[in-house]
């Protein structure tokens, strides 16, 4: 799964940005100060470092060039700072994107994948498995080429499975990136999904969703 990390020293923005990311179908850690992500991105190097210009230890751009000692990595500024000389001094220290607040979320999140396209090549909208294609940015499903209908929440399930393909994740693990909440413990509901999913598109043979009992589930692809 795709990495980001976000750093805001604003708890709220930290945590609606993290929120939404996850929904999204990525991985976020998050960070309120410069030091807390240059050791956050030394530590797990993320593929895509959200960055604000106003840390309450030292600016953005500082943070930039300590990031830089240690390899490349790829930053978008989100700042609510829009003079034109900081989006002048942000892209000259190479920055992949430059984000001023307000923004609108859909808007950041093609925004991201439109940075993440050009700097790791890694990060494709369409995830295989099987007969089945999972279209991410145009939220469509099909198996042979014909559209499979499945809910939201089945749609983030089933990608979150094929993202970590031959990967076993638990059920709190689950929880966390499909539906942000621990729910107090009960994992039952990701049972619940995961019945819906075989029901809907896991109904022949060979199957991709597997259990592990006693840690949670893995989809693993046919081999050609």
């Amino acid at each position: 799964m795709t990495r980001l990390l976000v750093v805001d020293d604003e708890a709220t923005v930290r945590e609606l940005l993290s929120a939404t990311l996850r929904f999204a179908g990525f991985e976020v850690t998050s960070a309120a100060t410069a030091a807390e992500a240059v050791a956050a991105a030394v530590a797990e190097p993320p593929d895509l470092v959200l960055l604000d210009v106003m840390l309450p230890d030292t600016d953005g751009f500082d943070v930039v060039r300590r990031l830089r000692e240690h390899g490349p990595m790829p930053v978008l500024f989100l700042t609510a700072r829009d003079g034109q000389a900081d989006k002048i001094r942000g892209l000259s220290l190479s920055a992949d994107d430059y984000v001023t607040k307000p923004f609108d979320l859909e808007e950041l999140i093609a925004r991201i994948r439109a940075v993440l396209r050009r700097t790791t090549g890694r990060h494709s909208d369409v995830l295989t498995a099987g007969r089945l294609a999972l279209d991410a940015e145009g939220h469509q499903l099909t198996r042979d080429g014909s559209p499979l209908r499945v809910s939201p929440t089945e749609f983030r399930l089933l990608r979150y499975l094929m993202e970590n393909a031959g990967r076993v994740v638990s059920k709190a693990q689950i929880l966390e990136q499909v539906w942000r909440y621990d729910f107090n413990g009960d994992t039952s509901i990701v049972d619940t999904y995961i019945s819906y999913l075989r029901r809907k598109v896991d109904d022949a043979e060979p199957k991709l969703i597997h259990t592990v009992h006693g840690v949670g589930y893995v989809l693993r692809a046919p081999k050609p």
